[in-house]
């Protein structure tokens, strides 16, 4: 296979590399996984959706620009472009793993990887090409986090190279009443708890008080 989301490589061994994930190495211990590809391809993948904003909104700050940014590019942006093209089926793994989640990290991982192979077979222009393809433009409509803390702390965590993890602590009241108590942790940052009546709304508001410590 040398083609993936519309660009076709000539050097297939980096689309290969670029595929395959660390846990493949758990049955193939000399395979070359993605890791260094996907930390070249985070950087390029920013740089393309910078130029775009930078010449498709001349008017806004540099704050707006960098929402705009992160949605474009986040883990769930990545993994909702890719699913298009049955990205995660693609993937080499290990025998015994499951199927992935539509929004894995490990997805999104290998969609940076496949950028930073691009990049090294074709430059900039092999890519932005991919970047078309997986049409990561559609997603710099999005401004603002229209109130989703949770969502804005998945963005700013990654960027930070970390992902926060949500824990159901306990569950208290009657049935028709529950009170879900959650606590949300980010590596180097600390943890934030709190309850609400339902999971969701629990995880919202100690995702806001986590973005408050950072």
């Amino acid at each position: 296979m040398n083609e993936m989301f519309g660009y076709g490589f000539s050097d297939a061994r980096l689309l290969d590399e670029a595929l395959t994930t660390p846990s493949y190495r758990h049955d193939y211990p000399d395979a070359k996984d993605n890791q260094r590809l996907e930390f070249l391809g985070d950087s390029v993948l920013g740089f393309i959706a910078a130029v775009r904003l930078y010449g498709g909104h001349p008017s806004e700050k540099e704050g707006e620009l960098t929402v705009r940014r992160a949605h474009m590019v986040s883990a769930s942006a990545l993994c909702a472009a890719a699913a298009k093209h049955g990205f995660a089926a693609k993937l080499k793994r290990n025998r015994c793993a499951g199927e992935l989640p539509d929004d894995s990290k490990i997805i999104a991982d290998a969609v940076e990887a496949v950028v930073g192979a691009a990049y090294i077979d074709g430059g900039t222009a092999a890519a932005e090409k991919i970047f078309d393809s997986l049409g990561l433009m559609e997603y710099a409509k999005e401004s603002g986090w229209n109130g989703n803390p949770k969502g804005e702390l998945q963005v700013r965590c990654q960027a930070r190279g970390v992902m926060p993890s949500y824990e159901l602590v306990h569950v208290a009241g009657k049935a028709h009443e529950p009170v879900f108590t959650v606590k949300v942790s980010v590596a180097g940052v600390g943890s934030a708890v709190a309850s609400a009546g339902s999971r969701k709304k629990a995880d919202s508001l100690a995702a806001a008080q986590m973005l408050e410590k950072l």
